[in-house]
């Protein structure tokens, strides 16, 4: 995740393919001009050359809004119909929250005080790194709202009533309803754990859903689901890691938690990964250079604009991040392995037959992409041989892990 932030302005600004750009450090001011002018000039150029890159890029995903890029995603409603619908579970037979967790009004008040007992107990066995990630995670989950709005923007597949009939508008509803479990069953779990200071926790929650997040291509199918396919199985990766650790350090009702979140957070995973590969198949070369457009982008979690409130509190998810890479929770390994396996299960390596050659570069450059994030793993590897730093965490009371930051 933090290996991959999004690329400076100088590098974008610099970037071949926008003839319009000249590099401003190649630009001198005369002899006769002041620091001054020279100041305002140059802030002036990156402003012109900011928006003229921007419009560039609007231009790009707005294409993606023509009539017949949204007859593809007209055209694959039926299949969704018969292949996403039954991915998702029905109410009556999917887990709830109070599955995992003791209930008062079960066990009764002695009953109850024990069972909480014993999930204190089981909790103090997890190590703190291993809590931020798990809190971090827990976090990305409650920040659900804003997914759901992000997926109603797609312009083709979006639920334009609320409770539309159409497989594209049940589907949002019920992975909607699905992933509400998440973040209330491992608040949840977080609360009676008695490690996290649940205010600050529910304070960078509320921070994080009206701070929203940034999206690229905001309302083309497209790139939205490439962005939904990567991030999905992503969070599979994220929450089973946790899982593994946890019952490797003795709490395991904190691995059936995690376990269960990661095993719905797989089925999401297959629907639009088959969604997307249905994509590749109808449109091929919208579908490459959608892809290519992201991945320049880089796919980064969507909590990025966390903020506790602290002091620093703007760089939290870097810190997130951080601690996620070290404790083995979610890699720069990690990001490949995903980028990988989409490469396979979109076939964009075989893509050639209808191609242009806008879509031929975005396809050698998204199967050029792994070997260059291997090179970045080195670097980042490299990096955790640097002296770590405590680091304090508000959500664990400001109690220091200890990591390299970046």
């Amino acid at each position: 995740m933090a290996p991959f932030a999004a690329a400076t302005t100088t590098t974008v600004l610099a970037k071949p393919g926008y003839p319009s750009w000249r590099p401003l450090d190649r630009c001198k001011p005369s002899a006769t001009a002041t620091m001054s002018t020279w100041r305002s000039g140059r802030t002036a150029a990156m402003a012109l050359g900011r928006r003229e890159l921007l419009e560039e890029r609007d231009e790009e995903w707005r294409r993606y809004l023509a009539p017949e890029r949204q007859e593809v995603l007209a055209h694959l409603e039926p299949w969704a119909e018969a292949n996403m619908l039954p991915l998702l579970k029905p109410a009556d037979s999917a887990w709830q929250p109070s599955d995992f967790l003791p209930d008062a009004a079960t066990l009764g008040g002695e009953g109850f005080a024990a069972a909480c007992a014993e999930v204190r107990a089981r909790a103090e066995l997890v190590p703190d790194a291993l809590l931020v990630c798990l809190v971090g995670n827990m976090v990305t989950e409650e920040a659900l709202p804003t997914y759901h709005a992000m997926s109603n923007r797609f312009e083709a597949t979006r639920d334009a009533t609320g409770s539309g009939g159409d497989a594209w508008a049940r589907w949002l509803r019920g992975w909607s309803a699905e992933e509400n479990r998440h973040g209330d069953l491992l608040s949840r779990y977080c609360y009676l754990s008695g490690r996290v200071d649940m205010r600050r926790v529910e304070r960078t929650v509320h921070a994080l859903v009206a701070n929203g997040m940034p999206m690229h291509a905001p309302a083309s199918a497209h790139h939205g689901y490439v962005y939904v396919a990567f991030q999905e199985r992503a969070t599979a990766v994220s929450h089973g890691n946790t899982a593994r650790k946890a019952g490797a350090c003795g709490d395991p009702l904190l691995a059936r938690i995690c376990g269960a979140v990661a095993g719905d957070e797989k089925r999401h995973e297959a629907a639009y990964t088959r969604l997307v590969a249905r994509i590749f198949e109808c449109d091929a070369d919208a579908a490459v250079r959608a892809m290519a457009y992201m991945m320049r982008r880089r796919i980064t979690m969507p909590a990025a604009l966390m903020d506790d409130g602290g002091p620093g509190g703007s760089s939290l998810f870097a810190r997130y991040a951080a601690a996620a890479s070290q404790a083995g929770v979610y890699t720069a390994a990690d990001y490949r392995a995903i980028l990988e396996h989409l490469i396979r299960e979109w076939k964009v390596e075989e893509l050639a037959a209808g191609l242009s050659g806008e879509g031929r570069r975005a396809r050698d450059y998204v199967c050029a992409l792994p070997d260059k994030i291997r090179r970045m793993e080195e670097k980042a590897f490299d990096r955790t041989k640097k002296k770590p730093s405590l680091v304090p965490f508000s959500w664990i009371f400001d109690r220091p892990v200890s990591l390299v930051l970046p």
